[in-house]
């Protein structure tokens, strides 16, 4: 067999039947090989960074590996933003890479891969002779699925067409099993949770199994508490009687009042960051107990006072079963008036600040969730606006929800709704990015979204300009005129690019856009013109 065809079938045999990529030298006769010899699929980006992030929201939404390959040089340092991205959300993904032949020093293209990659915080993985290939990448794999972060499997393009025997390799990966918690660490968390008088449940994205949303539910209604999410734990308790939603600095004023209120915080998969605690402000003068399958995330940025390493679900059945045991009284802080403040809340309860030609963020969204089918996957690009849409989009599910700003950058959103939609094809994908954002790195890929057929609505916010350093200027009086843009308008290129196409200028033809997306046959670019100077920018 030759050596991309072991490489094809070495990846096939480890249950991987999609890959995001962009063709060259040292990685095209591997990819018609997956699509010829193993029946697998091959989807073509523009982009290197297109491609990994693909392999990044494909992984998000379907639970598995993300993988996506691409040429040596110029290919690998194109993926570099997308590697540290996949890295902060700690996702498994596998980056096939070429390398120039060793003999070839003098290649243009060549640069030591190793020490590109390292620095993103990705692993590293050489294929060490075509007679190892089948080894090096169930190592590879291996270690991308328990470390939870890329790992670049490094092959030299000399390798392609040796003929070497097909030697599969067995899985290296032990399933996994149940971490029993210390029982004098769940004794510590019972008696303070037996002790509080206005506790919440919080859960983050480690929370978010089905198991263990029926376990913190069960807990939160055992000991009358509210219950509340993290931003990556978004919408898992959206329904429930006394939900505050998400917990930090996207608190709304009721849920916000009520943390305040409280004194203490159950935490769940969550890893009580700056943003969770508002720098720790959220839960001063309150008991901590944080419970999380990582013993490295517990204490990490905020102080517990027990810390429980442990499976959510399990640790909430335990606590529980022991305050059964107990007799001890719920507390009452779920209370029906707490439930009345909430109901009482509405999404829609603003000055609409719309105007002939732009609409009010905040009326956008609203009409974007109402419009859009429940049943979604979410994709957030980065930008001004996304404090809006963090609290006005809604989705079914955590697993739903593709967060693209782990690295603080802007336009990493269309890899990301592209791979999410092949990731969990029974669902439409929508994604809201900026315009710079689009511009930046979603411009090209939007037509890679049509040549694959996939079902993405894209809604590109438009304020004309980069909203954060607008923002800036005008805090400081000064004229922003260097951060404004005169872009071309968005919906006649999106039916350029093969797609459909819309530039919303006003609510009315807000609505005539939002009817299309019902009809859809094709991915759809709604342009919504808003005002730089309406647009929410806390921190700034």
């Amino acid at each position: 067999m030759l050596f991309h065809e072991v490489m094809a079938r070495a990846l096939a045999d480890h249950g991987v039947d999609t890959v995001f990529g962009v063709l060259g030298d040292a990685n095209l006769y591997m990819m018609d090989s997956f699509q010829r010899v193993t029946e697998g699929r091959y989807y073509s980006c523009s982009n290197e960074a297109g491609a990994v992030l693909a392999a990044n929201g494909f992984a998000r939404t379907s639970g598995r590996l993300g993988v996506a390959t691409v040429t040596h040089g110029p290919a690998l340092t194109n993926t570099a933003t997308a590697l540290v991205e996949s890295v902060r959300d700690h996702t498994p993904l596998l980056l096939v890479a070429g390398d120039t032949a060793v003999v070839d020093r003098e290649n243009f293209q060549n640069i030591p891969q190793r020490d590109v990659v390292l620095p993103t915080g990705a692993g590293f993985e050489q294929v060490r002779s075509p007679l190892t290939a089948a080894e090096d990448v169930a190592t590879a794999i291996r270690r991308a699925l328990l470390e939870r972060r890329p790992v670049v499997l490094n092959v030299p393009v000399e390798f392609q067409w040796e003929d070497v025997p097909y030697q599969p390799a067995a899985p290296k990966l032990v399933e996994p099993q149940a971490v029993a918690p210390d029982p004098a660490a769940l004794d510590a968390a019972v008696g303070v949770v037996a002790a509080a008088r206005r506790p919440i449940v919080l859960a983050g994205r480690g929370a978010a199994a089905p198991r263990a949303r029926a376990a913190l539910l069960r807990l939160a209604e055992r000991i009358g508490a509210p219950v509340a999410t993290t931003l990556r734990g978004k919408d898992l308790f959206r329904g429930e009687r006394c939900n505050l939603g998400i917990f930090g600095t996207l608190s709304h004023e009721v849920a916000l009042e009520t943390i305040m209120e409280s004194d203490c915080v159950v935490a769940f998969g969550a890893s009580l960051n700056k943003w969770t605690t508002a720098e720790g402000s959220l839960l001063e003068k309150k008991r901590i107990v944080h419970v999380d399958l990582d013993r490295d995330g517990i204490n990490r940025f905020s102080h517990a006072d027990v810390g429980v390493v442990g499976d959510a679900a399990t640790v909430a059945e335990t606590i529980v079963e022991w305050l059964d045991q107990a007799e001890v009284a719920p507390t009452g802080f779920a209370s029906e008036g707490l439930a009345a403040k909430l109901a009482a809340r509405s999404p829609a309860d603003f000055t609409d600040r719309s105007t002939d030609e732009t609409v009010d963020i905040r009326t956008a969204m609203l009409r974007i969730d109402e419009a859009f089918p429940a049943d979604r996957t979410l994709v957030l690009d980065g930008g001004r606006f996304i404090f809006t849409a963090f609290t006005m989009l809604h989705c079914p599910e955590p697993s739903a929800y593709v967060h693209t700003v782990n690295f603080g950058s802007i336009g990493l959103g269309m890899g990301n709704a592209i791979g999410a939609c092949l990731g969990a094809p029974g669902r439409p994908t929508l994604l809201v990015t900026g315009d710079g954002g689009f511009m930046l790195g979603g411009l090209a890929e939007f037509n890679t979204a049509v040549r694959h057929g996939v079902d993405l609505v894209v809604v590109v916010l438009n304020d004309g300009a980069y909203g954060a350093e607008h923002v800036q200027f005008r805090a400081k009086n000064m004229d922003p005129a260097i951060s404004t843009f005169a872009w071309p308008d968005f919906g006649p290129v999106a039916t350029a690019l093969g797609g459909r196409g819309f530039t919303v200028r006003n609510p009315a033809e807000l609505d005539e856009a939002l009817a299309a997306v019902e009809t859809r046959d094709r991915p759809i670019l709604i342009e919504i013109r808003i005002d730089p100077d309406r647009v929410p920018a806390p921190g700034h």
